[in-house]
């Protein structure tokens, strides 16, 4: 088997799908050439979103110690752009193809203790962080964030899993999470390991860099989607190549690019590299950055972005808008 440098796309057959929690299915996959999978790890999956092809990825949630089925689970989001929808779409023995199991979020073994975060569907990452910590006898904590009880998948199993060193912070119960208490009550040499939407990890950023804790031992991955204000569509110009295109509310900066032939470097494709990152030389409308490559200083200019999530609006809500186009000039390296 390949490592996680070297990507090998395999077919894979739909063995199961359950509803798992308030539009989160849970699809549990047969790969054809199955490998143990490691916790934090992923899958890119070949998706169809009308009629081209799209490469989505989803987190292992949970998996078979041999590989020979892992479970995805997957958040049929409203501002999806279709590859949720396609997810939720299949069916037992549907076939499909995916890669062998992909890592940029790796848990490091060996910390004097941890804690873990997930907001929503950033479960699916963390999970497995959880259960391997578990096995090993480690000092850790698993902190659960959703809105509401309904849209925790798998809540009571990690609650019986994990007894007191699991808590879940629900806003419909009145209990949020409080980012500075927790940020706060971490041991100074633990590490922090945290999956969830940019407005989450953005005040744990904060709180962590206020408390001068070591940066290298706070660790995340994002949700691409998740930002600031809701998606509208724009215009993005390159001048200097003669570009001009519109970007859709359910496709990113760099997607509409590419569908207009324009040559973009990028990788994660999640605002966590930078290497899809332009210059912005004119605004008409606010930035809403949705990477966490970027720290709070670099992005306040405004003179440059990660066009891979974040998007342009046409101001904050609430504001008195005067009539006009929202364009974003940019240019490419």
């Amino acid at each position: 088997m390949a490592d996680s440098h070297h990507i090998l796309w395999q077919q894979a057959v739909v063995d199961a799908v359950s509803d798992v929690a308030e539009n989160i299915r849970r699809i549990v996959l047969r790969p054809e050439r199955p490998c143990a999978i490691r916790p934090g790890e992923h899958v890119d999956v070949r998706t169809t979103i009308e009629g081209e092809q799209h490469v989505r990825s989803y987190s292992v949630v949970n998996a078979a110690d041999d590989g020979t089925h892992l479970a995805l689970s997957v958040f049929r989001t409203p501002t999806s752009r279709g590859g949720s929808v396609f997810m939720h779409s299949l069916q037992p023995g549907q076939r499909l193809e995916i890669t062998q199991p992909l890592q940029n979020f790796p848990l490091r073994i060996g910390a004097p203790s941890y804690v873990l975060l997930a907001g929503g569907i950033g479960i699916t990452a963390i999970a497995g962080m959880a259960a391997l910590l578990r096995r090993l006898g480690a000092d850790y904590r698993l902190v659960y964030v959703a809105r509401s009880r309904d849209a925790m998948a798998y809540l009571d199993d990690l609650a019986a899993m994990h007894g007191d060193r699991f808590e879940a912070h629900i806003d419909a119960e009145g209990v949020p999470l409080d980012v500075r208490a927790l940020v706060g009550s971490a041991p100074e040499d633990a590490e922090f390991y945290m999956c969830g939407p940019i407005r989450l990890m953005d005040a744990v950023r904060r709180a962590w860099t206020e408390r001068e804790l070591e940066p290298t031992n706070l660790r995340y991955e994002t949700f691409g989607n998740s930002g600031w204000y809701e998606a509208e569509p724009f215009t993005v110009r390159i001048p200097r190549l003669g570009v001009e295109t519109h970007v859709g509310s359910d496709e990113s900066v760099l997607e509409a690019l590419e569908r207009d032939g324009v040559d973009m470097m990028s990788d994660c494709r999640k605002g966590e590299c930078g290497l899809c990152q332009v210059k912005v030389l004119e605004l008409a409308g606010r930035i809403d950055h949705r990477d966490v490559f970027y720290s709070d200083r670099q992005k306040e200019p405004n003179t440059k972005m990660c066009c891979c999530v974040s998007r342009v609006v046409a101001a904050e809500p609430g504001t008195v808008l005067t009539p006009r186009p929202t364009i974003l000039t940019i240019d490419v390296p």
